[in-house]
């Protein structure tokens, strides 16, 4: 797997959504996002775009 990595900010068109989030999960962006000296925003926004980036190239099967 690759390495995450947090770059620096660029300028990209942006979209609100609202999101529900588990608390613990939170929390542990919150730590991230203070140690990093990034928005909270970014960090998710990163987070997304590395799992994204690193899904296994199988097709998502439906588990019912």
């Amino acid at each position: 797997m690759k390495e995450f990595k947090l770059p620096k900010s660029d300028d990209e068109k942006t979209v609100l959504k609202t999101i529900r989030i588990k608390y613990a999960t939170l929390k542990k962006i919150e730590e991230v996002s203070k140690e990093s000296d990034l928005s909270i925003n970014r960090v998710i926004n990163e987070c997304i775009e590395f799992a994204l980036n690193n899904l296994d190239n199988k097709p998502f099967q439906n588990k019912n």
